[in-house]
């Protein structure tokens, strides 16, 4: 009653001024001179029936002609909607979306179980999608188009997540102040010459996590840990964040580092001159490190062929241009070319260890990492 008043006191009001109502698509203007106040509860009263009337129709237009997909991302929105939108107009599938970040998207899964509207995970780093699927978040499925599409090494065994694009993360160094030739491998950057001149991202991330797993994997835990203790006494500068460690390496702060390339890409797509290049290292043995971003079915998926279809969509060529153009990242189907723009910094051999080692050996790297002060 107190809403009903309220707005009807505001319609009466329009009685001090010319008016002009729109109502189902009526134009109807002119001076209003509202008699009593009955009059201005039928007013009221036909308003609120007419959004009773139009949120049935919103949401239908919401939910598109062949059903609907929701998903959970910890990609952000700028990153995914133009895939989901290509991917309605393709199939009539509206795709409903909830991003946050992944701690946020796992403790939502767990609390809402069955009951989630959640039919697909979208995250990135294989650590995070190794962590859902061994969390009982995910289910597998049978696709013959992933099959074709993805390559085995890049997602699970039995489909419970997908690699949907591959995310190169070799060394980066300083134009001005680095040359070429001066760099080898990521276990060469323990050299004593470089003290003091080195960028790493925050052993607290995914992305760092996963490496140094892949490094054990390959190298052994032992190696591996010789290798990150060099590291360390030439007392590398640590950030947070990617963009920050290339901004560190243009501003002088450090000569070399190590970061996705994608957040390069980025940069030199507003500053072309911006003075940071990629160099790919272990070229003469297991390759640079890769990682992917990617998805799964959730285990209680409402949706699961339509959830199926997506990841389908998302693995076949027009998506996957839409990753190289918009995130400028790697495409994870082969037969797909990259951007121009990273293309320009010519090919190279990539690890293609089975990415789901990096997910089982992430407990493995955080324990090394805190032994030998990595922060």
């Amino acid at each position: 009653m107190r809403l009903t008043g309220r707005l009807c006191k505001f319609l009466c009001d329009a009685d001090k001024r010319s008016a002009k109502m729109v109502l189902w698509g009526i134009h109807w203007e002119g001076k209003m001179k509202w008699r009593s106040w009955r009059h201005c509860v039928g007013i009221t009263l036909l308003v609120l029936m007419s959004i009773l009337l139009l949120q049935p129709l919103a949401f239908a237009q919401a939910v598109g002609p062949a059903g609907e997909v929701v998903v959970y991302s910890a990609r952000i929105e700028s990153l995914i909607k133009p895939m989901f939108d290509a991917f309605t107009a393709a199939t009539g599938v509206a795709v409903k979306y909830f991003t946050a970040g992944e701690k946020e998207l796992f403790e939502r899964l767990h609390s809402e179980g069955a009951n989630t509207p959640a039919d697909v995970f979208m995250t990135v780093d294989v650590g995070n999608l190794w962590l859902a699927e061994h969390a009982s978040l995910l289910q597998g499925f049978s696709s013959e188009v992933i099959d074709k599409n993805i390559p085995s090494h890049l997602r699970a065994k039995d489909n419970t997540w997908v690699g949907l694009s591959v995310r190169a993360r070799p060394i980066m160094y300083s134009t001005e102040r680095v040359k070429p030739d001066e760099l080898s491998t990521y276990e060469a950057l323990g050299e004593p010459k470089w003290q003091g001149k080195l960028c790493f991202r925050t052993s607290k991330k995914v992305y760092t996590q996963s490496l140094v797993a892949a490094m054990i994997h390959t190298l052994g835990e032992e190696r591996s840990e010789g290798i990150l203790r060099r590291w360390m006494a030439n007392q590398p500068r640590i950030f947070d964040s990617d963009s920050k460690l290339l901004e560190a390496i243009a501003a002088g702060q450090c000569d070399v580092g190590v970061a996705n390339t994608y957040y390069l890409a980025a940069l030199l797509a507003k500053t072309p001159k911006f003075p940071v290049a990629v160099f790919w290292p272990n070229q003469g043995d297991r390759g640079v490190h890769i990682n992917i971003s990617g998805a799964g079915i959730t285990k209680y998926a409402k949706h699961r062929d339509h959830a199926i279809k997506l990841i389908e969509f998302l693995s076949a060529p027009e998506a996957q241009n839409l990753y190289g153009d918009v995130n400028y990242e790697y495409p994870a189907n082969p037969v797909v070319k990259p951007n121009t723009l990273i293309t320009a910094w010519g090919e190279f051999k990539a690890d293609t260890m089975d990415i789901a080692a990096a997910g089982e050996l992430q407990t493995a790297a955080v324990k090394l990492m805190d032994r030998v002060g990595y922060k």
